[in-house]
């Protein structure tokens, strides 16, 4: 059995199956529910915390298909490459084995699918033209980025002022939460950088010229990416385009979006025919990134008829008294779309709320706790320390360093920061884009004999050249007189841009070439280059599996690998280990047991976010991501005191902590309750008989006499 797809094929074409398709059978009803919707109405899917919501998810876009939809016709948007990736995979085989094949023939094939900023990037570079972009143009990390925010401050002066202005990373970070929220910039300052509100007409001006520095080097930094399409919908006639190529368009994790990701959703499909979105309220916990919850809550109202809903409700991670203790949390919220998990997995073992005397006990109680699971069967690796910030394991990380235990706390150093994996990525992107200043300024100090005056020479006579004649960059390389000390490595390097800035140059033997260039300067510039190479042999692994150098540099810099090497730090691949966590980091992952650490007001909610309703109610959130992320055991633990290092003249002090508002008395009978160490019970020990006292301190002295 085959299924003909036409290029024609639309939305209102697809006809369902005659009879009841088998591969739904292992479904349950809201599931097969969601799966299923036909109809004009757009779809909302609500699904809680451990309901099957990928495998719903692609059992839809299998079913569209095997209903009659071009896959070429699809667009699924994820959050992370790798999520884009297995939704593929999951959907091509249930094709596959609804049809009693195992070819795959790519008859499932999405083309269209990836991240938004992946895929804005897609089409930015296919509507380049029509945008008044540059075909070529680049995209910087935010390394890059924030130092070009600075080259534009110090031009501008303001980095000479009296009164410290914001650094270049505050800087990037109010630019880019004005972005990604559509506030103005003196609401994002007064609401989340107060101490920068004086600053408002010269970040305006810094703005300002960080845009035009950007667009004069053909660049885009990651916010453009949706600023640029968003901007491009505001067009009719494209969002017409744009919106035509699309029958479905489906969104995993909704609740994550930002005000620009609505827009252009809205935009694409402004009746909400075919439309789909995927998420959870009550997961909703990154609005430090821009998010807000307000696009799931408000999601049905955009439409007429209003959207269709479903609740996914029946947890399969859980057990119920764990399941029934977070929905006590997560009850209390002031607005959230009404569900309360449930699970056919029974237990008779309450999730614990621990009372420790302080986080030196905390963290003894979490280690024991974990040795005596791990006694009992359970690796270190299916249980997980989980935390509101960084900084709250340090003192879980001394006691399993004391006990030699290992362990990998995610939130590491990420691949792309690495010194020399930058240099390498800087070099690419240069010679993919000679306008890129500050990949050129990068790639040119790694010689030696060129510093920055140099290099902006260097830069300088670059961009002159190319404004008078496009084709001239090698030309303006070349004529270019070095410093006597740069003279043979401007040579080698004049070889490289020969070789590298002609467009045919294939891939990835344009990257080998790069690898090979940079080694004799990895030796000289670092140390440790035997440790930095594994990293280089990885990044060439990884630029293999792309088809292009311009593939490799976008989606590399929009997903990129999460630490160096492996995994930073983390021990061997046999090796049993622990994992500790943000529970930002933790977010759809979860563990056999959890031991969530500081429960407490001013640990969770952190005291920096209580100014407002919204804060709070993201802060509830997180705990009931937290306490979402056990499979069979729960310990929430909740220090009475905290050890508070004050400012010299001041000394330390205890600061007495009260358990966190959001486990009131009303939820704590979802909880067993205890403190630990347990008093000790009369009779435990034997009374001792008192030992004669004794002056050390004089008996070390008189050694000595």
């Amino acid at each position: 059995m085959s299924i003909e797809l036409a290029p024609d094929v639309t939305s209102a074409s697809i006809a369902q199956p005659s009879a009841p398709p088998s591969y739904l059978d292992k479904l349950n009803p809201e599931q097969r529910a969601a799966v299923e919707h036909a109809g004009d109405a757009p779809l909302l899917i609500i699904a809680g915390a451990g309901s099957g919501k990928t495998n719903t998810l692609a059992h839809r876009v299998a079913h569209l298909v095997l209903a009659g939809a071009d896959p070429r016709r699809i667009l699924l948007l994820t959050f992370s490459r790798r999520a884009a990736a297995e939704m593929g995979r999951r959907v091509e085989r249930i094709v596959d084995q609804a049809l009693g094949t195992n070819t795959g023939a790519g008859r499932a094939a999405l083309q269209w699918s990836g991240t938004f900023h992946a895929i804005g990037a897609r089409l930015l570079r296919e509507y380049a033209e029509t945008l008044g972009l540059a075909q070529s143009f680049t995209i910087s990390d935010r390394g890059d980025s924030a130092d070009l925010m600075h080259v534009v401050r110090h031009d501008l002066g303001l980095s000479e002022q009296t009164s410290r202005f914001p650094r270049k990373e505050t800087c990037l970070a109010i630019y880019s939460r004005v972005v990604n929220t559509q506030l103005p910039l003196e609401v994002v300052l007064k609401t989340q950088f107060p101490r920068y509100a004086m600053w408002a007409e010269a970040l305006n001006g810094l703005f300002a010229g960080y845009v035009e520095a950007k667009q004069k080097q053909q660049v885009l930094d990651y916010d453009d990416l949706l600023l640029y399409w968003a901007q491009a919908m505001q067009e009719p006639a494209i969002a017409q385009d744009m919106g035509a190529r699309f029958d479905h368009v489906l969104v995993d994790e909704y609740q994550d979006t930002n005000a620009l990701q609505a827009s252009i959703l809205l935009a694409l499909k402004p009746d909400g025919r075919g439309l789909t979105v995927v998420g959870d309220d009550a997961q909703s916990i990154y609005a430090f990134r821009g998010a807000t919850v307000r696009n799931i809550l408000d999601f049905p109202k955009h439409f007429t008829p209003a959207a269709h809903q479903v609740t996914l409700s029946q947890n399969y991670r859980s057990t119920q008294p764990i399941l029934t203790a977070a929905n006590a949390v997560i009850g209390l919220a002031a607005e959230r779309f009404t569900k309360d998990l449930w699970s056919d997995r029974e237990s008779a073992e309450k999730p614990g709320v621990v009372v420790v005397n302080d986080e030196a006990d905390q963290a003894r109680f979490v280690v024991e706790q974990i040795l005596a699971r791990r006694e009992a069967g359970l690796t270190l690796m299916s249980q997980a320390v989980l935390f509101r910030a960084a900084d709250h394991s340090a003192q879980v990380e001394i006691e399993l360093a004391r006990r030699n235990i290992p362990f990998v706390k995610f939130g590491g150093l990420k691949f792309l920061e690495s010194t020399h994996v930058k240099d390498v990525m800087a070099v690419l992107r240069w010679f993919e884009n000679p306008r890129d200043r500050m990949a050129g300024f990068r790639t040119l100090q790694l010689l030696p004999g060129v510093g920055p005056k140099t290099a902006g020479r260097v830069l300088d006579g670059l961009e002159s050249a190319m404004s008078l004649s496009p084709a001239s960059p090698l030309d303006a390389l070349s004529a270019f007189e070095p410093p006597p000390a740069a003279a043979p490595a401007w040579a080698e390097l004049l070889t490289l841009a020969n070789a590298l800035m002609v467009p045919a140059t294939a891939w990835p033997s344009a990257f080998e070439q790069v690898i090979a260039w940079y080694e004799p300067h990895l030796e000289r510039l670092h140390d440790d280059a035997a440790a930095r190479q594994a990293d280089l042999q990885q990044l060439e692994r990884i630029a293999a599996t792309y088809a292009s150098r311009e593939r490799f540099l976008t989606e590399l810099t929009l997903d990129p690998p999460s630490a160096s090497s492996d995994e930073s730090g983390v021990p061997s691949r046999d090796e049993d280990y622990l994992i500790l966590s943000t529970i930002h980091s933790a977010k759809g992952q979860e563990w056999k047991a959890v031991y969530v650490l500081n429960a407490v007001d001013g640990c969770m909610p952190s005291d920096l976010a209580t100014g407002t309703t919204e804060e709070i109610e993201e802060e509830r959130r997180l705990l009931y991501v937290a306490m979402t992320r056990a499979k069979d055991h729960l310990d929430v633990i909740v220090p009475q005191r905290f050890y508070v290092h004050q400012q010299v003249g001041f000394g330390d002090k205890h600061v007495y902590a009260s358990r966190t508002r959001f486990l009131p008395n009303r939820v704590m009978p979802n909880f067993y309750s205890r403190s630990w160490p347990p008093p000790p019970m009369p009779g435990d020990a034997p009374a001792r008989a008192p030992l004669p006292k004794m002056d050390l301190a004089q008996r070390m002295r008189g050694m000595w006499k």
